[in-house]
Formats: structure tokens, C-alpha cells, sequence
């Protein structure tokens, strides 16, 4: 039995690791900005499940989440940040304070939640990170800028701190799903405000009024919770983890078109030295 802390049950991939992680006979924080929203989730084992009221941009919260999970529990083994929403603009189109408040929930939340947990972690020199990304920061799709931005530093800070934990005992893995049922493209959907014509046709078609896939995704959350744990407990958890098969014919997609094209400019690429 391990103790899992996730961020963002509410819905979609969180609730479903959730209930995943507590069906698997492990104790499980569970926690929302409304706590009222994962009450239910204790219902299926009370013993066992904490809910938690947690917006990860407050960092009072962030303590007495780690604390109480600690007094419950003894600690938390696996730190799960899941919490997030997406935003969809054309990089124009961004408004700047809603970009920031992108920013405080996905990366900086992160950051918090991590820096949370680590001194127990590394007193015990055990422990596992799992930081929720996205395929959008191999798409990057236009309207999703700087969703894909905010993910992307998530990405690119798991990689450093793999490194600065691995030696501790501490694994970390960054998750990039492609497209699951959840309510990312319902509820969870947020959009500037401000709208430009010319981008009618590449972020405007992105737009939550024009989403169609809401409710159609071919990704079931319950079974991407199910391959997370899969992950942690092995014996080498990944650094890197694509969910879904649509993730990862995106993943090959960007692959190969990138090879091409720095094979294309290979040659401007060696030119940069200094004559020898």
C-alpha cells in the first residue's frame, strides 16, 4: 500500500486515477478547489481516502495538504499533478493576465506541489512524481499556444529534476495523453475573450463554440488511470509516457517530420564553427 496525492479530481483523468489508485487498495488524497466535489470518492473507502480542499496557486493550501496527508497517512509516495484546464487564443489574441493565471495553475501549482512533498521524499529516499503534459506540446496546435507553453515547462523542468532525484531514490514521469474522455473540451475549456478575424480560420476553428469533440474522445480515463500506476510501480518508472494510440501516432508523426527536416538543414546546421 502507498499514499497517492492527486491534484484535480474533480473530474476527468484525476477522478478517474483516483478511484483507480483506491480500487488498487491504496490510500489516496483526493483533492479539488471545491472539496465538495470528491467527498463522493471516500465513499469507497473511507478509510483510505482523504479529500482535501487544494487550488495548487495557493500556497497555504499546498501545506496543509501535504501536512494533513502526512498526519493521515504518514506521507505522501506518489505526488500526482493533474490539476489544469485548457485556454484556447491565438497567440495575439492572449489576454496577458489570463496567460499568467494559465501559468500559476499548470506550471508554477506544479512547482509548488513538488517542492511540497520533496523533503519527506528525500528523508525516506523514496518516492514518485508524475506530472501530467500533453501530445499539445508535440502538436502544438494553433489556438493552443499557450496551453502547449505551459506544458512544455512542465516538460522541461521534470527532465532536470529526474536527474536531481533519480540519485535519491525518486523517480519522476512526465505523461503526455492524447485525446480521453473527459470534460477537457467541455467544461474545463476556457478562451480569450478577445476575437481577430484573420485568425478565423487556423485558432478561430479551435474555438470551444466550434468543438466537436466534447464527449467523442476514443481515450478512456479509467484505463489511463490504470496504466499510470502501471508505470510507477514498475521497476524503472518511465521518464517519458505516451497515453493513447492517437498520442502516439502524433508522437511518430512529429518524429519523423523533424528527423526530415533537420536532415534537410544539416548542412546549414555544421557551418556554425569556427574554421579549424
Amino acid at each position: 500500500m502507498s499514499t497517492w496525492l492527486i491534484t484535480g479530481c474533480s473530474t476527468g483523468l484525476g477522478r478517474a486515477l483516483a478511484e483507480a489508485v483506491t480500487d488498487a487498495g491504496h490510500n489516496a488524497v483526493v483533492t479539488a478547489r471545491d472539496v465538495t466535489r470528491v467527498a463522493d470518492l471516500a465513499e469507497r473507502a473511507p478509510d483510505r481516502v482523504l479529500p482535501i480542499a487544494l487550488d495548487v496557486t495557493n500556497a497555504d493550501q499546498v501545506a496543509v495538504a501535504v501536512q494533513q496527508a502526512k498526519e493521515r497517512f504518514g506521507g505522501v509516495d506518489v505526488l500526482v499533478n493533474n490539476a489544469g484546464y485548457g485556454y484556447r487564443a491565438a497567440v495575439e489574441e492572449g489576454d496577458d493576465a489570463d496567460v499568467r493565471t494559465l501559468f500559476e495553475t499548470h506550471f508554477f501549482g506544479t512547482v509548488a506541489m513538488i517542492k511540497a512533498v520533496l523533503p519527506d521524499m528525500r528523508a525516506r529516499r523514496a518516492g514518485a512524481i508524475v506530472n501530467i503534459s500533453s501530445i499539445g506540446v508535440q502538436l502544438t496546435p494553433v489556438g493552443s499556444g499557450y496551453y502547449a507553453a505551459a506544458k512544455a515547462a512542465i516538460e522541461g523542468i521534470s527532465g532536470a529534476l529526474r536527474g536531481e532525484l533519480a540519485p535519491l531514490g525518486i523517480s519522476v514521469t512526465v505523461v503526455e495523453p492524447g485525446a480521453f474522455r473527459t470534460d477537457f473540451a467541455g467544461r474545463s475549456l476556457t478562451q480569450s475573450t478577445r476575437v481577430i478575424d484573420d485568425y478565423a480560420a487556423t485558432a478561430g476553428q479551435r474555438r470551444k463554440e466550434n468543438d466537436t469533440m466534447d464527449g467523442t474522445q476514443a481515450g478512456d480515463p479509467a484505463k489511463a488511470g490504470t496504466a499510470i500506476i502501471a508505470a510507477v510501480e514498475s521497476s524503472e518508472p518511465p521518464a517519458f509516457l505516451l497515453l493513447g494510440p492517437d498520442a502516439l501516432a502524433a508522437y511518430r508523426y512529429i518524429a519523423d517530420g523533424r528527423a526530415n527536416e533537420i536532415a534537410t538543414w544539416e548542412h546549414l546546421t555544421a557551418s556554425t564553427n569556427y574554421e579549424s
